[in-house]
């Protein structure tokens, strides 16, 4: 343990790539913090996988309505499933499928064995439902534990969660995972940002999870106090709900000075702690994938890729009672890894969304190509958004931008904002209007980013 802490009090990249090893011999199944499974040779792990797996269709289809529908349709049956590549016989889950069998048709337990509901917002049509039996939270409060080792928390530290609660996963799942862990939770959820920067101030948690948008309305309202963000006590940040790239990592780690790490999830499958990125590493989230297992196929045709390729993710569940989810197509862009620090694999950071992507002129952009090049502009501050309109019959960009507070005059806006359209048309490979605005001037969010305005 004591080379761990001393490991996470350097952010240095050769330091981390020589003690790598040292940390994982360090941090072996006796201590007590990791499941032997997570260290274990890929033939076990895989054995464990077509045991569980087995189950989890027979579950599904002895008890879903809907994937016995979908599974006779497909001509397909549980013991047809002989080795994991078979999986790519059964057909695939969509978000549309939740919706169709809203609220509770996709549950394949009696209701009275639910012990939790979770919904999404239904902002693009009808909310999509899951539905957690006790065993199920138990498993969703021992991944996201897992996932919180992983980033370098342990035991009795202290743990500001600003992810949301209620219906969406992201503040329930960090709250039961950290007290599953036995740190000291405070559940401070979204908004109220001077608030959250008085009782990281007051109470002085260690760590902090939140999406990584907030984190930097977070380091905004520090500056505003008068307050150094490098001075608090944050040593680590845990941040998802939304894409983010190695240049908002940056930024994070470099305000606060604190470790910023990369969780994954979504409720479908079961929410935050899915995967994660481990401290010592920082190359990729592993997939607990004992529990969850990854594919990732053509978005177009639906063909199953090989380790490596980019392509759409699709994760079955293995060990879901209320919710089981078979091939679920996340629309998450990514790739699979081998694993480093776990034997699990890892999926690389998601570079897009399939059904998020936006198509101008016959190009293919997914925002955060947009943000990498908004962050290389020293004078604008790290937020944006991406209004589309029609300009005459054709479909135009603008990006919203906002300076940096001794970058407000005009002959500095104009540096920028010519600075960055040359860099998004270098880069990118379309043409834009940029607007640069004071500081301040772009929407914050206190989740999720809304980062597209469609007004076409």
């Amino acid at each position: 343990m004591e080379l761990l802490s001393k490991l996470l009090k350097t952010k240095d990249a050769k330091s981390y790539s020589q003690a790598s090893g040292l940390v994982r011999n360090a941090l072996s199944p006796d201590v007590g913090l990791i499941n032997p499974i997570e260290l274990a040779p890929r033939a076990e792990i895989e054995a464990l996988q077509l045991e569980r797996l087995h189950w989890s269709l027979s579950h599904a289809y002895a008890n879903s309505s809907f994937y016995r529908a979908s599974f006779d349709a497909a001509g397909v049956k549980p013991d047809d499933l002989e080795s994991l590549a078979d999986l790519a016989k059964f057909p695939f889950t969509l978000k549309s499928d939740l919706r169709a069998n809203y609220p509770f048709g996709m549950f394949a337990v009696p209701r009275e064995q639910v012990a939790r509901i979770h919904a999404s917002s239904g902002t693009t049509g009808k909310p999509t439902v899951v539905g957690y039996t006790k065993r199920d939270i138990d498993t969703w409060a021992e991944v996201v534990a897992r996932s919180m080792v992983a980033a370098g928390v342990r035991p009795g530290d202290m743990v500001h969660i600003a992810y949301g609660y209620g219906l969406f996963t992201g503040g329930l799942g960090a709250h039961y995972g950290a007290e599953k862990l036995g740190c000291t939770v405070i559940p401070m959820s979204g908004g109220q940002t001077a608030r959250q920067v008085q009782l990281i101030q007051d109470f002085k948690p260690r760590v902090i999870m939140v999406t990584p948008s907030y984190m930097l309305s977070i380091a905004e309202e520090f500056r505003r106090q008068g307050i150094d963000p490098r001075s608090c006590s944050l040593e680590i940040g845990i941040f998802g709900a939304e894409p983010w790239t190695e240049a908002i990592r940056q930024e994070i780690e470099t305000t606060f000075d604190m470790h910023a790490v990369d969780i994954f999830g979504l409720s479908e499958i079961i929410g935050p702690g899915v995967s994660n990125e481990c401290v010592e590493t920082k190359d990729g989230l592993h997939i607990w994938e004992d529990h969850f297992l990854p594919e990732i196929i053509n978005p177009e045709t639906g063909e199953v890729l090989p380790d490596g390729e980019e392509g759409e993710l699709v994760f079955t569940s293995l060990t879901k009672e209320a919710l089981p989810i078979i091939r679920y197509r996340t629309r998450d862009l990514t790739r699979l890894l081998p694993g480093t620090a776990r034997s699990m694999r890892r999926m690389a950071k998601i570079t897009g969304r399939s059904d998020d992507m936006i198509i101008l002129r016959g190009v293919n952009v997914f925002p955060t190509q947009i943000e990498e090049q908004v962050l290389k502009v020293p004078t604008l501050a790290p937020h944006y958004q991406l209004r589309l309109f029609k300009s005459g019959p054709m479909d135009a960009m603008e990006v919203l931008v906002e300076c940096l507070p001794d970058a407000q005059n005009s002959e500095a806006r104009a540096a920028a904002a010519k600075q960055l359209s040359s860099n998004i048309k270098t880069m990118v490979g379309i043409s834009v209007s940029v607007e640069v605005r004071d500081p301040g001037g772009v929407a914050r969010s206190e989740g999720k980013a809304k980062r597209v305005l469609d007004e076409r």
